[in-house]
Order: structure tokens, then sequence, then C-alpha cells
């Protein structure tokens, strides 16, 4: 599934753990840092903690965070602490993985939303993580943990397995190098069972996430492909893993991935190349 749970800020899959020492980073590494330290639990810092969270002498952050600040990477509030500021974000509009997926999808994530009065999410792979482009959140609908922005890992979630599915062939490896983290007693932690499940996504082109976040959610989700037939991204629907509905959405999500696959190609002029099982 795609992480169902409250609609509040989530807590990131695994606890962040101060940077690295300061020294032999290069003065980027040390500003990457500096907005390293900011997550979804972390989203308000005092200077102190700033240089805490980025294994830095205070003076050095000092340095760092003014710079930031006079660029708009870093806002200040009243109370001197920092907040990621506006001018980082107007930069992250500008990538295509993630905005021009996003632009190019969200009138067919409305439509899914109107047909099913359920939450819709989008979603892009980072290394071995799922991050969450655009979410269109239903009143009456299962709440979800998810937000624009939120991380969370492939193997427990809907789009993450999708995205795993079809990603290249080492990323499975690279995956169940290390425990698989759980959630819920439905989370899928031995490797075997994750590698039939990731056969049976590529079988049938969708997944189907039962109660691996929470045990109140269910996800739907489907490849939504780029021009070239490559898996850029993946859509899902979250409804109530007790209702059963899953079976009769599967269509709705098929058909709206599709439609985002098709808008993707058209935009580069092509014809979207047809679906198949298997990478």
């Amino acid at each position: 599934m795609t992480a169902p749970g409250p609609l509040t800020p989530m807590s990131p899959p695994g606890p962040r753990t101060p940077g690295s020492p300061d020294a032999g980073r290069s003065v980027a590494g040390r500003m990457l840092a500096v907005l390293d330290a900011f997550d979804a639990s972390h989203r308000s810092l005092s200077l102190t903690a700033l240089a805490r969270r980025a294994g830095l002498p205070l003076a050095t952050a000092h340095r760092l965070v003014a710079s930031l600040t006079r660029w708009g990477a870093l806002e200040r509030d009243a109370t001197g602490a920092y907040h990621i500021g506006l001018r980082l974000g107007e930069v992250a509009t500008l990538s295509p993985r993630g905005v021009g997926v996003r632009e190019a999808a969200l009138p067919f994530m409305e439509d899914l939303y109107e047909a099913t009065h359920e939450n819709v999410q989008l979603a892009v792979r980072d290394g071995l993580e799922v991050v969450y482009v655009e979410l269109i959140s239903g009143h009456s609908a299962v709440q979800v943990r998810t937000r624009v922005g939120s991380r969370w890992p492939l193997h427990a979630t809907g789009v993450g397995l999708v995205l795993l599915a079809y990603g290249p062939p080492r990323l499975y490896e690279r995956l169940c190098a290390r425990p698989l983290r759980r959630y819920t007693e439905m989370t899928i932690q031995d490797p075997h069972r994750l590698r039939a499940t990731l056969a049976e996504v590529r079988r049938t082109g969708i997944a189907v996430s039962d109660r691996q976040i929470t045990m109140d959610g269910l996800s739907i989700a489907a490849p939504v492909r780029g021009p070239r037939g490559e898996v850029v991204a993946s859509l899902s629907v979250v409804v109530p893993a007790a209702e059963g509905r899953a079976p009769g959405l599967i269509p709705a999500v098929r058909v709206a991935a599709h439609g985002i696959s098709r808008t993707l190609a058209a935009a580069l002029g092509q014809e979207p190349v047809a679906e198949a099982s298997g990478r």
C-alpha cells in the first residue's frame, strides 16, 4: 500500500542521525549537510541544533546558515529558529522528474478522486525510497501518513512495489542487502516473498499492498511510463482495508496511469510504448 495513517507530517522511516564530522567535507558538502538536517520531524531548528544535526562546528554552521539565509534557502522566524525557505521550493519546481510528471498526472488524479473519493497519490523513486510528489486527500477516506515530499521504503508501499518491480535489475539486491523494516504484522520482510510479489506485479501491472504500513489501509498502484516505456512514476489509490474494494478499483487505477503515460508521451510528440510484463 502507499502508507495509510493520519494526515499529519510523518516521521521518516528511520531515525535521522547527526551528520558526519566536519573534517574533509567541501563547502558544498557542508551546505548540503545543513539542508539535510531538516526533515518532517525537524521543520524548525535553532542554530545549535542545526550545527549538531549537520555535524558541524557552531562557527561553521553560523557562517553557512547566514549564506543560505541571504540566498533564500533558509528563513529565520521571530524566535530565531530556522526553516526551509521558499527559494529552495522554487528551485525544486524545476525538477522534471517530479513536477513534470505531477503536471501531467494532476487531471487524471482528479478524475480518479472523483470516481473513488479516496486518497490518490503519485510517487517517484529516489534510491531505495519513494518520494511522494502529489496527493489528493479524501475528506471521508482512510487517513494517510503521506504528504508531498515524504519518503517511504519501496518494499512496504504500493507505489514502492511498482517502482521496485520495474526498477534496475540490481535494485532488489540492494534493497535486500539489509533487513526490511517492519511496520505491521503484514509488512513484507522475507526477501523470497518480496521477490514473488514483484514477479506478480510485473505479471499483472498492478501492486496491491494490504495493511503494510498501518492495519486500516490498502493501496492499489500502477506504473506510469515515459515515452520509451520506462516506468517513471507510480499512481495509487488508498482505501480502507476492511471494505474489500480493491478488485473493483484496479481498472480505474490502470486507466488513470495509462492516461498519464499517454500525456507524457504526447508532450514529446511520441506514442507511448505499449506496456508489457517483465522489465
